[in-house]
């Protein structure tokens, strides 16, 4: 089984070939061993974003190269859209496994409800009129997490039991969870909304106090291009210990450089994207700085909740890919029975993949809850869709035994572009359904081609 791994081989006509019969692109993909699947969504979602940016200049009647604030490639609207994208990305991660175990989970968006809705009447009505701690007392958010985490993980563990052990399946066990805990959330407050949350646990949402300033994004981003270097490096003497086939000197420089030359992009224009002029005034006269005749620029910085979904990305690559328990989910997908004659407890994995679920669920719904400053019976409503949607469209397969946590979230930021998008359009709601559900059923249609010819 340790030969089971998460990813779809990069190239797999280049690999069975010889170097001399590949072409130019075929030799450079077999020495770069990149994923062609992930340079192919990467490349639709930057067709993407120059189309939603090109017809929204047009809209507006402005030269798409001047960059006017109203189009999408714009500090604030990417940097906004990163935002959004953040608690379905995290939902996404998890999703992989479930799917890759060739199950299936449609209560993610109504867990993300009720565990919000919990998590907020904790705040603003248990622990404070019950318990008797103050709004606003330290550590107060930290507790509410703490519930909303053991929630999750119970919801999860609920549910995995159920589909593992009683072995009734997950399409109808999810299904029943959509329909339960939309129900529960509702009688948590008898359909009222939960406003305000704590000022701390609003920093989770972003917006400029929830974001970490220029200073500390170039930082991220330093420390972050020095991981990828040692990460190429380590890679590297790893293969030679082992005696692994080696990827030229080149190819890893690149690899290297356009990752990190990626990576401060993403910083650059983070900190493109100003404090609003009300904002910054407030703040200004709060601290005695003296505005200049011009304004102060005080720059966004990277938002805490994309810092959040990195985290989790990072978590969740590394289990997929260096722990048994990641071997094990794939293998099980892969071969359910040989997996089970190879003495994997496939029950308790199952068990467990559904646990990690419910705890990623908790994740967004902090996320999503502190961005609004409130929790409502409405959060969460469609993310099961937009989830498994990012999933199937970031490459992994409905017939399981294969799927990437990257290719998920990169899925999870193309859904959200092409909603964003619309609304930037002004596309009618209706519409924006058609075109999310003609966009899955495509993503899946590819998906089946490809794995034809591999």
């Amino acid at each position: 089984m340790t030969d089971t791994t998460s990813d779809t081989p990069a190239n797999p006509a280049a690999d069975r070939a010889r170097p001399s019969e590949l072409s130019t692109v075929g030799r450079f993909l077999k020495a770069t061993e990149l994923d062609t699947r992930m340079l192919g969504m990467v490349g639709a979602l930057l067709i993407i974003w120059i189309g939603l940016h090109v017809i929204s200049s047009l809209r507006l009647g402005v030269n798409p190269l001047d960059f006017d604030s109203r189009t999408f490639l714009t500090p604030r609207n990417l940097w906004n859209l990163s935002v959004q994208t953040s608690a379905v990305a995290i939902m996404a991660s998890g999703m992989v496994l479930v799917i890759v175990m060739r199950n299936i989970d449609l209560s993610v968006g109504s867990a993300e409800g009720l565990i919000g809705m919990v998590m907020g009447f904790a705040q603003v009505h248990f622990l404070v009129r019950m318990v008797g701690l103050e709004l606003g007392t330290p550590w107060i958010w930290v507790l509410a997490l703490l519930i909303g985490l053991a929630l999750g993980l119970l919801i999860g563990a609920f549910q995995g039991f159920v589909i593992a052990y009683l072995e009734v399946p997950a399409f109808i066990v999810t299904l029943g969870g959509l329909l339960v805990w939309r129900g529960a959330a509702w009688w948590v407050t008898s359909g009222q909304t939960v406003a305000p949350l704590d000022a701390t646990f609003q920093l989770m949402g972003g917006g400029p106090a929830g974001s970490i300033g220029a200073r500390w994004s170039w930082i991220v981003g330093a420390v972050a291009c020095v991981a990828v270097v040692f990460a190429l490096f380590n890679g590297r003497v790893q293969r030679k210990r082992f005696r692994f086939p080696l990827r030229p000197i080149w190819a890893e420089t690149l690899l290297g450089a356009v990752t990190c030359a990626v990576i401060m992009g993403a910083v650059w224009l983070a900190n493109s994207y100003p404090w609003p002029v009300g904002i910054v005034n407030r703040y200004a006269a709060a601290n005695n700085i003296a505005v200049p005749e011009g304004g102060l620029f005080i720059a966004h910085g990277i938002a805490i909740p994309v810092l959040m979904a990195i985290a989790v990305g990072l978590v969740m690559t590394f289990i997929t890919k260096r722990t048994r328990f990641g071997r094990y989910v794939f293998a099980i997908g892969g071969n359910p029975e040989a997996a089970n004659l190879a003495g994997i407890n496939t029950r308790w994995i199952t068990m467990k993949v559904f646990m990690i679920m419910g705890v990623l669920a908790t994740i967004a719904a902090a996320i999503s809850s502190a961005r609004q400053n409130s929790s409502t019976n409405a959060l969460g409503t469609l993310d099961e869709l937009l989830v498994i949607a990012a999933a199937v469209i970031g490459g992994t397969s409905l017939a399981g035994g294969s799927g990437t946590v990257l290719g998920a979230m990169l899925g999870a930021l193309l859904m959200q572009s092409l909603q964003s998008g619309m609304v930037l359009l002004g596309v009618d709601s209706p519409l924006q359904s058609i075109v999310v559900g003609a966009v899955l059923v495509i993503a899946v249609w590819l998906d089946t081609i490809y794995r034809k010819r591999v």
